[in-house]
């Protein structure tokens, strides 16, 4: 079986519950029977300042399937209300989950709590952002109890089942144990690969001879709104390869559906995503909001600065950026985004753009309706299309901010065209490797009054709710391209943090997957 008839199993599963319970009551009371109890009972949380449950939801529905007891507590729950419940409900283990890289930490938190509190229950880790090194190296540390990382939801019973199992749960905690010493030794050894000094990586910046360049000139500076964007204009930008993967089905669209193990299993699956993609669209179940502009800007070392006008006297906003310093073999340039925007002493006038954009409203109401009639399945389709539409409104804006921006006016691209990025341009995002601090954030959106435009609002995290939401910058250099920034020294973080204004330790904080120190040393 695969995941998508796994949790459809669900759905009859618990509509046939749902009709027999007041039977099943009655009777309970008729005879004094005792209903029979559940395998375990687990709690499982997206952690606070994290708002995605996709995977989380899915994992609740498969161990459900398989008679554990689940005790959801949604999006962005506290530390505090975790361990609470925890010990109130004597649940038999905890599952963490969390999307954004802040998620890490606070999950190392969580960890960190469980052992001051005496917690002996095994703790589950889960979400696109963890890795079982990550898990092994931040987080099993904090908490004596057993930390197990959960690739998947199809994994997750078999964890369940071993860590539950009077035979087998001992066994299962030592090769655990053993393989997170493997993963934090291979950690250590990464953690020597040599890193150019700071002052070195900016001297071997990306060279563009600025005098000759194109440098494109947008059609109007500063925000234009989008509101109640059409849904329809949306569907032909969706990527679908993610969207069967969110599922467990691996392959890409539209080989996928010849694959002779999941072909079938996707076929239906992509059935349907049409028919309810269907409903969305033609109800307006869902809201499209946008808001995009572009900006004068020029390079002030590794910071960006943004004008009011082309009169560049005013400055509006200040983008800091991340230079790579990692040593590769071969490697010519360390770059940083703020290589791609001409210096302030180069005599040219260049421009940086910026967009959010969420296909999120409505998307809470229609997974009520559908849990409210125990429709599990339903309702993790709704938000994984939430997710796809908008990608694909980021995607249908980039062309049309391409095209504003002059450059992009002739393109005749198809759909695999763009999810290839065969254009001119990129848009990388806060909190991803090219710019990995999720604090940039706080400058995008000021700079877009996007809460005010969009309804899209930030968390502690950082993270953007609704959870289908997007946002970026538009680069426009013809040598503009998408990069890892990686680790990062000492001498690095400390300018950053100077000219951000903030302490080391907050830096610190927010690049913890970055540092390529120990800040403790």
């Amino acid at each position: 079986m695969f995941l998508p008839q796994v949790v459809k199993s669900a759905r009859v599963m618990k509509k046939g519950v749902a009709y027999l319970l007041p039977f099943m009551e009655e009777e309970k009371h008729k005879t004094s029977a005792v209903a029979q109890s559940a395998r375990g009972k687990v709690l499982l949380a997206t952690v606070k300042g994290d708002v995605h449950d996709i995977g989380k939801n899915i994992v609740g529905v498969v161990l459900g399937c398989n008679n554990y007891e689940i005790i959801d507590l949604g999006v962005m729950v506290s530390c505090e209300k975790i361990l609470d419940t925890a010990l109130r409900e004597g649940v038999d283990m905890v599952g963490l989950s969390g999307l954004i890289t802040p998620s890490l930490d606070e999950m190392a938190h969580v960890a960190q709590e469980m052992e001051r509190r005496g917690f002996e229950l095994p703790l589950l880790i889960g979400g696109a952002t963890t890795s079982a090194k990550h898990t092994a190296v931040k987080i099993a540390p904090a908490y004596r109890g057993v930390t197990v990382h959960v690739l998947d939801a199809s994994r997750s019973v078999g964890v369940v089942d071993r860590l539950r199992s009077d035979d087998l749960r001992a066994g299962f905690v030592a090769k655990n144990r053993e393989e997170q010493e493997a993963l934090v030794e291979s950690y250590n050894r990464r953690q020597q690969v040599e890193l150019a000094p700071y002052g070195e990586a900016c001297e071997k910046h990306l060279v563009t001879d600025w005098q000759s360049i194109d440098i494109a000139v947008p059609s109007f500076l500063g925000p234009r709104v989008l509101d109640n964007f059409p849904l329809a204009e949306l569907v032909e930008y969706i990527d679908w390869s993610p969207f069967f993967m969110t599922w467990e089905l691996k392959g890409k669209y539209p080989r996928i559906f010849d694959d002779a193990k999941v072909g079938d299993a996707a076929r239906k699956l992509f059935a349907d995503a049409r028919e309810l993609l269907e409903q969305i669209v033609q109800q307006k179940l869902f809201t499209a909001k946008g808001v995009y502009g572009f900006w004068p800007a020029a390079a002030i070392g590794d910071d960006i600065a943004l004008y009011a006008d082309d009169s560049r006297v005013e400055e509006v906003a200040r983008v800091h950026t991340l230079r790579q310093q990692w040593r590769r073999q071969g490697q010519a340039n360390f770059l940083a985004l703020a290589d791609f925007i001409a210096p302030l002493d180069s005599g040219r006038r260049d421009y940086l753009g910026a967009f959010a954009v969420t296909t999120g409203h409505g998307t809470n109401e229609l997974v009520a309706r559908f849990e409210r009639d125990h429709d599990d399945y339903n309702a993790i389709m709704a938000k994984a299309l939430a997710d796809r539409l908008a990608e694909a409104f980021a995607e249908c804006l980039h062309k049309r901010a391409r095209a504003d921006w002059g450059y992009g006016a002739g393109e005749e691209l198809t759909n695999d065209d763009l999810v290839a990025e065969k254009y001119r341009g990129i848009r990388p995002a806060p909190g991803y490797p090219a710019c990995p601090d999720h604090t940039e954030k706080r400058t995008l959106f000021s700079l877009l009054d996007a809460t005010a435009r969009t309804g899209i609002e930030l968390t502690e995290s950082f993270a953007m709710n609704p959870a289908a939401s997007v946002s970026g910058w538009y680069f426009s250099h013809p040598q503009a391209r998408y990069f890892s920034v990686d680790r990062i020294d000492r001498e690095q973080v400390a300018s950053y943090a100077h000219r951000k204004g903030v302490a080391i330790e907050e830096i610190e904080r927010w690049l913890a997957p970055n540092l390529g120190y120990d800040p403790r040393s």
